[in-house]
């Protein structure tokens, strides 16, 4: 069975609504008025009764009471629709006034409860009173016709019905017509969802016109729009630069395995020739597993194992693994600070090896690199700074993208250095739940990470 459409559902509601409210608003104007002319007509027959009984009781003797006929038939006989009998204690008719239905009428109701009754088509109303006169009791039956007002509710509640119908078709085709036109931003979400493509990232949908309860909704989707905009930008450069960066070693590896085919050598040249190209293989081998990493790292597939690392030690032994290199360039560490935390202990050493080489690389020589351990309360702060070129703050927030160079025609001297050390590096501290940035001023560049504590 098919679902209805939501501005199928909203219509329904709004012309249930209107019907309900119309429908309620119809009876009470009908109940009110019913009871309106109930309270007429009852008002007629008790004025009426107590007039009669007013009357009545100006005699002493029943011998007097053809003296009062005029005075009867001008007090009930004014009314068309009245009809009225009084009674002796013995049943014997007294008085009658009105048209012989309603004398039939009147005669049926001496014994009978006051109130509505049926007779020949038409609906009378009756009330029954006593009086005494002269010691003995008379009965007055007062019935007057309402078959005109029934029929005026009868008219009125088909016209009710008919207009609340009437309404109800309105209300409903008036409901789609607003709901269709409130839910046109909903519509521009599909539109632009339906054509969202690789080509059509850019596009926003507009929020000056959005109604308040859907800005939420096309904020959230644009915001995606941009993150997926900015993944495809990345996932292109990323395959730009991985194209780029694996080039170059196969093109020297073909080039040299070319120019030793071009012709016989000995095996001194084959063999130099394959260190050669065994050398530019460790190189592709290294970029595939450190790309392979990266991608493990964005689908969070990067688990640290968790155990208590002592900061100081782990920097202490990587300091001296990279003290002959600093030795050759008289570049000095400086090592301050401890503290203990919880983590990969291999992977934590990979990220510092890169920070530190990227330091070893960029220091002139004869400079001092600093590694500074500070332990607060709520966090762990380890610093690496060396002096160098200043970084221009705008490249500094994309340090950390692979491949990315400052200088993108710069190649370094290391044939190992690819552009992905940063990123390595901050993927192992975001896998540890900690924070990296890159502050560079007056020919100081720090990298600070931050790590949570061993509480």
């Amino acid at each position: 069975m098919k679902r209805l459409s939501l501005t199928a559902r909203l219509s329904l509601m709004f012309m249930l609504a209107v019907t309900g409210v119309l429908g309620a608003a119809g009876l009470f104007f009908s109940l009110l008025s019913q009871h309106h002319f109930d309270e007429l007509d009852r008002h007629t027959l008790e004025e009426k009764l107590q007039a009669s009984r007013q009357l009545l009781q100006q005699v002493d003797d029943l011998r007097q009471f053809d003296t009062l006929l005029p005075q009867l038939q001008a007090l009930l006989g004014g009314h068309s629709d009245l009809s009225a009998q009084i009674f002796d204690a013995g049943g014997r008719l007294l008085f009658a006034q009105g048209s012989a239905h309603s004398e039939h009428v009147a005669a049926d109701r001496r014994d009978s409860e006051d109130g509505e009754h049926k007779h020949a088509g038409h609906v009378w109303r009756s009330v029954t009173g006593l009086v005494e006169v002269a010691g003995q009791p008379l009965q007055v039956v007062l019935a007057l016709d309402v078959t005109a007002h029934k029929a005026f509710f009868h008219v009125l509640i088909g016209w009710l019905w008919g207009a609340l119908l009437l309404c109800a078709l309105v209300s409903g085709l008036l409901g789609w017509v607003l709901v269709r036109s409130g839910l046109r931003p909903l519509r521009e979400v599909t539109q632009v969802a339906a054509s969202v493509s690789a080509k059509s990232l850019t596009e926003r949908i507009p929020t000056e016109s959005t109604p308040a309860e859907l800005e939420q909704l096309v904020v959230a989707f644009n915001a995606m729009l941009a993150r997926l905009e900015e993944a495809f930008v990345r996932l292109s450069n990323f395959s730009a630069d991985i194209a780029h960066e694996l080039r170059t070693p196969l093109s020297n590896l073909m080039t040299h395995t070319e120019v030793v085919l071009s012709r016989d050598r000995s095996n001194g040249d084959y063999q130099e020739n394959l260190h050669s190209n065994l050398e530019e293989l460790r190189r592709m081998a290294r970029m595939i597993d450190d790309m392979l990493f990266l991608a493990k790292a964005d689908n969070g597939l990067i688990i640290p194992e968790v155990q208590s690392i002592e900061l100081r030690e782990l920097c202490e032994k990587l300091l001296e693994f990279y003290q002959m290199t600093a030795d050759d360039r008289g570049i000095r560490f400086e090592l301050s600070g401890s503290a203990r935390i919880l983590g990969d202990s291999a992977m934590l050493r990979r990220a510092l090896s890169n920070l530190l080489s990227n330091a070893l690389r960029y220091t002139p020589d004869g400079g001092v690199i600093r590694v500074d351990i500070v332990a607060g309360a709520n966090s762990v702060t380890l610093t690496v700074g060396n002096p160098g070129v200043t970084i221009p703050q705008t490249h500094l927030p994309r340090l950390f993208d692979r491949f990315y160079r400052v200088d993108p025609a710069r190649r370094e001297g290391s044939p190992s250095n690819a552009g992905l050390g940063l990123a390595i590096t901050r993927s192992i501290i975001e896998a540890h739940r900690g924070e990296i940035r890159c502050d560079s001023n007056d020919g100081w560049t720090s990298f600070e990470i931050q790590l949570n504590p061993i509480v």
